[in-house]
């Protein structure tokens, strides 16, 4: 009766999923929302003080017409993207010729930047706002040691999981805050280019993250990014056998024989996925592992199911398929097929996590930042439909089981609240407020 239950489809953890990738994306734009309230006064006087990258070709001022801030701001945004996409794909190019050592200090020392040149400016700011009394050597520190203990947990050494995820928010806060002193058409111009950018650099076969996630699985490593992990969705339920953990991953698909798609599903988002280096499949829990390889992979394979493969386990690669595939790989005489299948996409690594781009936290409290620079009732709507865009984006990882960028949906809904709230919405909320019909 058990082999005829229906298999776990991946909406049945969806949900969880969701809340796991929503509540620090809420808890971040809810900051940077705080931070807007609580520092930005007077919006255009700060616009106008920020001088970057964003703001080379046209710094938008008051007196400038319709016409001529809308084209600055596109000026301005396409130099931003193209430096945006060159850099990305000389980090292609270090990661090709194996420089992660590098790669990993180079984000180490941002990180290091933001937390501690960043965040010491807003520290200051809201020390000043507030007037709290400290004195400069306690200050440098206490900064200090808040820079050097984020850029260990989010690169150097290996802390607990929610002080990872912590400093992972608080880098995505301190750079979200930064964008929204950008000038406003500049700020609404970038971000959906930015949407389109990640739209073309996911999809695209010439795409930088597309090449850079697809040579990240065939060499079956991590990329070195800040990438936010949610922790894993474990199923505890009635469908799993003798106190074995039921963990949902997705993998690569195989075109080696027949039916074997059904098995080895697609597993890595550059921006939204599931962890490229988790192997823990459902389909393993089913009473037995087949037995390939040798003895000491045998072993490896029994103890991944139990949650107890050793960390100097967890970096080998494993041959983890289900019945089917076993029985096509009996039928297979080539050793060299036979090795190429179970190497498939598949690796020791993570717990079949979900992972999120921190650029796209950045630039969805950016949207929600600018929002609460006008009024609460547009946060609220732009919060609304980011979270939506969020969800649809979820939905359409689990159906297509692909790389899929989560900036698109997000921003394309969040502008368009944006803009129809304060035209339309605002307007009939004040009449209604006005005529004593809403309190």
């Amino acid at each position: 009766m058990d082999q005829n239950r229906r298999p776990k489809s991946v909406i049945d953890s969806l949900g969880e999923e969701i809340v796991r990738i929503v509540t620090p994306v809420s808890i971040c734009m809810f900051m940077v929302v705080v931070l807007v309230s609580i520092l930005n006064t007077d919006s255009s006087s700060s616009a106008s003080s920020i001088n970057t990258i964003a703001t080379i070709a046209y710094n938008e001022t008051t007196s400038d017409s319709f016409w001529e801030k809308f084209k600055g701001a596109l000026f301005n945004s396409l130099i931003f993207v193209a430096v945006i996409t060159l850099v990305t794909f000389v980090l292609v190019l270090l990661f090709y010729l194996r420089c992660t050592h590098f790669l990993k200090l180079y984000m180490g020392f941002s990180s290091f930047l933001v937390l501690g040149f960043m965040g010491g400016e807003i520290a200051l700011f809201l020390i000043g706002d507030f007037n709290i009394p400290i004195d400069s050597i306690t200050f440098f520190v206490i900064l200090f040691n808040f820079a050097s203990v984020g850029v260990l947990a989010v690169f150097m050494s290996k802390m607990a999981i929610f002080v990872t995820q912590g400093y992972l928010v608080v880098i995505g806060v301190l750079v979200a805050y930064w964008f929204t002193l950008l000038p406003e058409w500049t700020t609404w111009v970038l971000l959906v280019a930015l949407a389109l950018y990640d739209l073309a650099a996911v999809l695209l076969p010439v795409g930088p993250l597309k090449i850079l996630v697809e040579l990240a699985i065939s060499r079956d490593e991590d990329i070195p990014a800040l990438v936010y992990e949610a922790r894993p969705v474990t199923n505890h339920d009635s469908g799993s056998r003798n106190g074995v953990v039921r963990r949902r991953v997705w993998r690569e698909r195989s075109s080696v024989g027949n039916g074997s798609d059904e098995n080895l599903n697609s597993g890595t988002n550059s921006n939204l996925s599931l962890d490229p280096d988790s192997v823990v499949d459902s389909n393993l829990t089913r009473g037995t592992v087949n037995s390939i390889g040798s003895d000491h992979n045998d072993r490896i394979l029994i103890g991944a199911e139990q949650g107890q493969v050793l960390e100097r386990e967890a970096e080998l690669s494993a041959p983890l398929i289900d019945h089917r595939t076993s029985d096509q790989l009996h039928g297979q005489e080539n050793s060299a097929s036979r090795e190429n299948l179970l190497l498939e996409g598949i690796g020791l690594g993570s717990t079949g996590a979900i992972k999120l781009g921190l650029g796209d936290f950045i630039f969805y409290s950016v949207l929600v930042g600018r929002a609460a620079m006008y009024d609460f009732m547009t946060v609220y709507a732009c919060y609304l439909a980011i979270i939506a865009g969020l969800g649809v984006t979820l939905m359409l990882l689990a159906f297509y089981q692909k790389a899929l960028p989560a900036l698109p949906v997000s921003i394309a809904l969040g502008v368009l609240f944006y803009f129809l709230t304060r035209l339309l919405l605002e307007v009939f909320v004040v009449q209604c407020s006005l005529n004593l019909v809403m309190f």
